[in-house]
């Protein structure tokens, strides 16, 4: 079975000590993702820009951007600005996706496009050939449950079917990871896997690293 990186999600964290956290899984992350949210396509308030530059300053680690926005293409810049390697933006709040994500690699960032549970994955097709990674969501954005979402499962091996033998896009699972779902999304393909509370909300995010790249 093909190895998946760990992508820690900070918003699990203790903001008040980000600096211990970014520490806590330097050694053992690939990335470190950050949902940036606006209270309108997301019903949360996240981080703006300053933030994630204070953060880009406690970590050499990859900044996974994950813009939960209206209008992303209005904050593509400010983001790559302040250091994001990655940048994904919703399908769902693009009026233009084609040209959003070849904005976003012209910044010199990765560009990505993701999807809720709603939105089927036949819309990213035409993209194919622009995106370096998908983000499939495995939790309802509005929902106080954030319960794992067993359709996001055929939703990664249906990408993976529609890639075909691309190494392109990469394929992002968001939301509820455990080390029970971590196993699962392996199987059905996934290549990211984001896990805010598995990691962060541990005695040993290293050692609950491990244990997730290796369900």
């Amino acid at each position: 079975m093909h190895s998946v990186c760990i992508a820690p999600s900070i918003m699990s964290a203790d903001f008040s000590r980000l600096a211990s956290a970014c520490d806590s899984i330097a050694r053992s992350a690939d990335m470190v993702h950050l949902d940036i949210t606006d209270g309108y396509f997301a019903p949360t308030l996240t981080m703006g820009p300053q933030i994630v530059a204070g953060i880009r300053k406690l970590t050499k680690l990859p900044l996974d951007v994950h813009l939960m926005l209206e209008n992303p293409e209005r904050f593509v810049e400010p983001f790559r600005d302040v250091g994001a390697d990655r940048i994904a933006v919703h399908w769902e709040a693009c009026r233009d996706p084609m040209t959003v994500l070849a904005d976003i690699r012209h910044s010199g960032a990765l560009a990505g496009i993701a999807l809720t549970i709603d939105t089927p994955v036949s819309v990213v097709r035409p993209l194919l050939e622009i995106a370096d990674y998908v983000v499939i969501l495995s939790v309802e954005l509005r929902s106080t449950s954030h319960g794992f979402q067993p359709i996001a499962l055929d939703k990664v091996r249906e990408l993976v079917t529609m890639r075909g033998q691309r190494s392109r896009p990469q394929v992002e699972l968001d939301g509820a990871i455990t080390l029970q779902t971590a196993g699962w999304a392996k199987a059905a393909g996934a290549e990211i896997l984001v896990a805010g509370g598995a990691v962060f909300q541990t005695e040993n995010p290293e050692q609950a690293i491990r244990g997730l790249r290796n369900a």
